[in-house]
């Protein structure tokens, strides 16, 4: 019996599956969250709407700890500025542990960013932010969030933007003991979202769409009556029980992958909070290990 998930990581998930989730289908994943009436269904499609009185967003039906998430998304078309479409992944409580893709609008011609941030522990600050190689808004593209026990990884069109590592070893903490659910919403945040914000929404180009379609987890469930440390567990290769995402190959990216983030960074990384020292007068102590972030 054998399981895979998409793109750069796909390998065979081993002898005994614990909780493997896989779909392509909206209501079998997840639930609207808030403002159903501006949830638009249309085939295999999902529309999430903004407008002067509400944005939209929902959450998994499920949590999960390791492995996969991924959406195909096409974001707001024309003047978006001052709108955020969210795709993240969390825990619950003040000490959460959180993966975040925010995608925030601009004016029409000027180009899309994406703001990634790793919160845990509830401690969040570490965003970087680029532009996108491509207009996310013409068609779809797919954004996924690997997490294991190694790093978490975030993906465009199966390209690695950004890596978290795991420097447990340095005293610093990782998330890795707290179960996930997996977001996405749409916004107004015109009070920082746009050219720090300076562009606000203009509502006559409301409603604001995004659309989503083809929403895959490959991942551990994590049933809400176990404790966080036996999920932990039940969620960890041992014995006889290998799961894909505890494979030595997707421990660390390989050389393909590495030139890829390099080649991101180098050319469409517009922020990195390690390297703004106003905020950050003392580099903190993630930055100064961390090959990739």
């Amino acid at each position: 019996m054998a399981a895979s998930a998409p793109g750069f990581f796909v390998l065979f998930v081993g002898l005994v599956l614990v909780g493997i989730v896989s779909s392509a289908k909206f209501e079998e994943l997840f639930q609207p969250g808030w403002a159903f009436d501006h949830f638009i269904y249309e085939g295999d499609l999902l529309k999430l709407k903004l407008d002067n009185y509400s944005g939209a967003g929902f959450s998994s039906k499920r949590k999960y700890m390791f492995g996969k998430v991924t959406i195909q998304l096409k974001l707001v078309e024309g003047d978006s500025a001052g709108t955020v479409t969210a795709f993240y992944m969390s825990s619950d409580g003040p000490n959460h542990n959180e993966f975040d893709f925010e995608f925030l609008g601009n004016t029409t011609g000027e180009p899309y960013s994406i703001q990634t941030n790793v919160y845990v522990n509830g401690v969040g600050n570490r965003e970087q932010r680029l532009n996108l190689w491509f207009d996310p808004a013409n068609e779809f593209h797919s954004y996924g969030i690997f997490w294991n026990q190694r790093h978490v990884v975030f993906l465009v069109d199966e390209t690695p933007i950004r890596v978290h590592a795991n420097l447990e070893n340095k005293g610093i903490p990782f998330p890795k003991d707290q179960a996930m659910g997996v977001y996405s919403s749409i916004w107004n945040a015109d009070d920082w979202a746009t050219q720090g914000g300076r562009v606000k929404t203009d509502w006559t180009h409301a409603p604001f769409i995004a659309t989503y379609k083809d929403f895959e987890i490959n991942a551990c469930e994590c049933p809400e009556s176990v404790a966080a440390m036996d999920n932990t567990k039940r969620c960890s290769s041992s014995g006889e029980r290998k799961y894909w995402w505890d494979k030595p190959t997707v421990s660390e990216l390989n050389l393909h992958q590495s030139h890829q983030l390099l080649w991101v960074r180098a050319n469409h990384l517009v922020y990195d909070y390690c390297s703004d020292n106003s905020r950050f007068p003392v580099t903190p102590a993630e930055c100064v290990h961390q090959r990739h972030q």
